[in-house]
């Protein structure tokens, strides 16, 4: 009897692609690149066909002929005709529009539908970039608003095929070493391939999307390998920074004098530079101009490399749009931005071209197998008369820093003797209240940076078993043997911020290869409802939360999946 095959396409432009079936992993490579992958359970993979997953798609060089093959070669039902059409009248908008080289000042904007453009020129959006020369004869656009160009676009619903080209850097020659681990994984070159894959002109600018502890960092020195050219990486903040200047001179013949720190602390221009958002988009006064945002144009790149690129804040949007001939590489472990502009990530940086599901690295252990657990803590009643009074924001607030989840912690630490245990909160007076009451060191963002290095490294050698860290740990922090996180408090119903602060004990661990990820909330209050939000990304990507009772976890009834077979098999 035959298999039924693993893909059912809606009319709702969603597609199911059924993860226990045989030929799941040729149906999903087959779709991948044009169909945007939402959420990851065990059961069915959702995908969401759109524009934007369609231009994905269009940027590596696929038909419309070629995507409705490919659902229909998969599909169990026929395609719905709803589904045909729209992909047929978006590949009517694709590379209807084009820029192309003209001189060292413009760029020719050309289409075969020269009623578009003479449309297009006389739109309010666009009416200030696009200008019709009579002397050429043709319609240019100044290279300087390239970005701001093709953002406007696609807005408008027509997405620019960008056929400039790259300018290639200044040299950059050196190696990798081949044996301190630099032997990339399939992923990882799989994921390499498809940056710098595509339609001529387009390979060299786009986002890979990783998990935490998936090795990103490598992937960007992979980039970098094969380019050989000078490359700035702007990171999250200096600790990051740090990590991966330690990882090129690990991995790579790069030497201390090859690589430059641009920071608060050092302005070092060299080969390498590597620098944060928060100096780029420093400034004395509120209206005073960004005054090292010259950094992105004072070298002759070959490479930018933006970490954590859901980060992208406006003013580096602005200048990510004037420098469109650079080749630009976005490493990051979720596109999800609050304020939804993963669409203007998508214009100024490019496509994604890569994204695998968190799930699957950690069936390879990869990454550790996380358990998520949800503790509901209840407030007392002189506490909870005082929550009523509150207005929303206030109320949320109260409901975070409730006195009563601390005799969770209490126990949580006691039960977690034999684990390294990072505790992650929002609220600086809750976590000083709590490193004063347990004896814990804090890590904060007014910490000075060598101090909060130490810390770091302590940790990492076992010195310190608890840790209490503040917002400033959420991205990018190399702790591999940190494998329980207790969050305590949050920024409202960030999904961002719930996935970053999992993957900060994500990294692969020996042995058992397992992390615990415990979420603290008041329960019955604005923080257990702000929590079905952040939790809402992770369930998409197939993990389910445990919800256990504070006085359970309190007197230890609580039943932890695999932790406490862990504890007595480490206990003497």
């Amino acid at each position: 009897m035959n298999e039924p095959k693993p893909l059912i396409v809606n009319s709702d432009f969603s597609v199911l692609l059924e993860v226990k079936s045989p030929a799941f992993p040729t149906a999903r490579d087959a779709i991948s690149p044009f169909l945007e992958l939402v959420k990851s359970p065990e059961v069915f993979y959702t995908y969401h066909l759109n524009e934007i997953s369609l231009w994905n798609g269009y940027s590596t060089g696929l038909t419309a002929e070629d995507v409705l093959g490919r659902l229909g070669a998969w599909s169990r039902f026929p395609v719905p005709a709803a589904v045909a059409r729209f992909v047929k009248q978006q590949w009517d908008h694709f590379g209807l529009v084009k820029l192309v080289p003209y001189d060292d000042e413009a760029l020719e904007v050309v289409s075969e539908d020269g009623d578009l453009l003479r449309t297009l020129v006389k739109t309010r959006e666009i009416a200030g970039l696009m200008a019709w020369s009579e002397s050429l004869g043709k319609f240019t656009i100044p290279r300087a608003l390239q970005g701001v160009f093709k953002l406007e676009m696609i807005k408008m619903g027509f997405p620019v095929e960008d056929r400039v080209g790259f300018e290639d850097g200044d040299p950059l020659p050196f190696k990798l070493h081949e044996d301190h681990g630099m032997v990339p994984r399939k992923y990882q070159v799989e994921s390499l391939g498809a940056f710098y894959g595509g339609l001529a002109g387009a390979g060299g600018a786009g986002i890979i999307v990783l998990p935490c502890g998936a090795g990103k960092t490598l992937v960007g020195i992979l980039a970098m390998a094969r380019l050989q050219m000078k490359t700035l990486i702007i990171s999250p903040n200096i600790v990051a920074l740090r990590q991966w200047k330690s990882e090129l001179l690990r991995l790579s013949t790069l030497t201390e004098a090859d690589i430059g720190e641009y920071s608060g602390e050092l302005k070092e221009l060299r080969a390498v530079t590597l620098t944060t958002y928060q100096i780029l988009v420093y400034r004395h006064q509120k209206n005073d101009a960004f005054k090292h945002l010259n950094l992105f144009g004072d070298t002759n790149w070959g490479l930018i490399v933006y970490d954590e690129i859901h980060l992208l804040p406006a003013p580096v949007f602005r200048a990510v749009a004037s420098i469109q001939a650079k080749r630009r590489l976005g490493l990051t472990a979720t596109l999800v931005r609050e304020d939804g502009h993963e669409r203007d990530v998508f214009a100024l940086i490019g496509p994604k071209k890569f994204d695998l599901p968190w799930k699957e690295l950690e069936a390879q252990d990869f990454i550790a197998k996380a358990i998520c657990l949800e503790v509901r803590v209840g407030m007392d009643e002189e506490l909870t008369r005082e929550y009523f009074r509150k207005t929303d924001k206030n109320q949320f607030r109260l409901a975070s820093e409730n006195p009563a989840k601390t005799e969770v912690i209490r126990a949580l630490i006691e039960r977690l003797a034999d684990h390294r245990v990072l505790i992650i909160g929002q609220y600086l007076d809750q976590l000083e209240s709590l490193a004063e009451r347990f004896r814990l060191p804090l890590i904060t963002g007014r910490m000075p940076n060598p101090q909060r290095v130490d810390l770091y490294n302590r940790f990492r050698a076992g010195e310190i078993p608890v840790l209490l860290v503040s917002k400033v740990a959420n991205f990018a922090i190399d702790l591999p043997d940190a494998d329980v996180a207790i969050q305590i408090s949050g920024t409202y119903g960030s999904r961002q911020e719930e996935a970053q602060r999992l993957g900060r004990i994500l990294r692969p661990k020996p042995g058992h290869n397992r992390a615990w990820f415990f979420t603290l909330v008041t329960a019955d209050t604005k923080e257990e409802l702000y929590a079905q939000n952040r939790k809402r990304f992770l369930l998409e990507q197939g993990y389910q939360y445990q919800v256990l009772k504070s006085g359970d976890v309190i007197s230890g009834q609580a039943d932890v999946e695999g932790l406490e077979s862990l504890r007595l098999a480490a206990a003497p």
